[in-house]
């Protein structure tokens, strides 16, 4: 009985239902990030299944900078006679499963120094405190132009840096929910209770507690990954020609800005633009929502 009173305790911000603490302007920053969420996946399985509607190598050197509403072309060529909707398709891969790599990097790595530090606390909340100073301390953009220097430019070594350096954030939500919850008691009720350490981790410490915070720390970072992708492309360190990117999509077509042909590096602009709006706002609504902080 105990046990369960403890969990219901626990568990009750997942009772009560979410649309009662939420207005009009949450909800729709959920709508249209999540409608940019299934925009982005759509695409990417459009991508890798090749279901494209034109060869994204292919130059057609009879329609070369062709303007959008073009013939076969629904938003134009670029300087090579290459279709711009293909590859703007296309180059969701260059961030989607690298962007994905380094949240999973953050949030794992972050919820074990958070958990350790904030549970165990002693020793290990002062390794992890030395640990979470030495990243802060270094630049990330130093970081990810070293690793460019020693390897190669590919973008998954840059995205375990950006993982690895976003780690020290969500370690540090994750150690004051910790000691929210100590100041409870909650923890020390558990174990008290008997209930295993692992189960007081994993369930109703991470689970219960912890999830939004790492589900809203999710969508922030892949919007992150998405500025640092096209940023690196953009400058020539990261997604190379003739693989698109947004980022180099836009650097390619800044070269034809001023001869009046705006839309090589417009169209692509605005699906960054969008895209990164699109994950702000659904972690904003969902922060709203979630840890109702209104």
């Amino acid at each position: 009985m105990l046990y369960r009173q403890l969990s219901l305790q626990v568990n009750e911000s997942t009772q009560l239902a979410w649309w009662r603490t939420a207005d009009f302007k949450d909800l729709l920053f959920i709508a249209y990030g999540l409608l940019v969420l299934l925009a982005v996946f759509a695409s990417y399985l459009l991508g890798v299944m090749h279901w494209l509607p034109q060869d994204p190598d292919e130059i057609d050197m009879g329609a070369i900078m062709a303007g959008p509403l073009s013939s076969g072309h629904l938003l134009g060529t670029d300087f090579l006679g290459r279709d711009i909707l293909t590859r703007l398709v296309l180059g969701i891969q260059a961030y989607f499963l690298p962007g994905l790599l380094a949240i999973g990097i953050a949030l794992g790595l972050g919820a074990v120094a958070g958990v350790l530090a904030g549970y165990r606390g002693g020793r290990a909340a002062a390794v992890v405190l030395y640990g979470s100073n030495l990243l802060d301390s270094f630049p990330r953009l130093i970081l990810v132009l070293l690793v460019i220097a020693a390897f190669k430019a590919d973008i998954y070594y840059v995205m375990v840096v950006v993982g690895i350096t976003a780690a020290p954030l969500v370690a540090s939500l994750v150690k004051g929910k910790v000691h929210a919850l100590q100041q409870k008691n909650f923890i020390e009720s558990a174990v008290a209770l008997g209930i295993p350490a692992s189960t007081i981790i994993f369930k109703h410490i991470l689970w219960y507690n912890c999830r939004s915070l790492l589900l809203i720390q999710a969508t922030l970072g892949m919007a992150e990954a998405i500025l640092i992708e096209t940023s690196l492309s953009y400058l020539g360190f990261g997604v190379q020609e003739p693989t698109p990117s947004w980022g180099n999509m836009v650097q390619a077509g800044a070269n034809y800005l001023l001869q009046g042909n705006f839309w090589p590096s417009t169209a692509p602009a605005l699906a960054i633009l969008a895209t990164v709006l699109g994950f702000y706002l659904l972690g904003d609504g969902l922060n709203n929502i979630l840890e109702r902080r209104r």
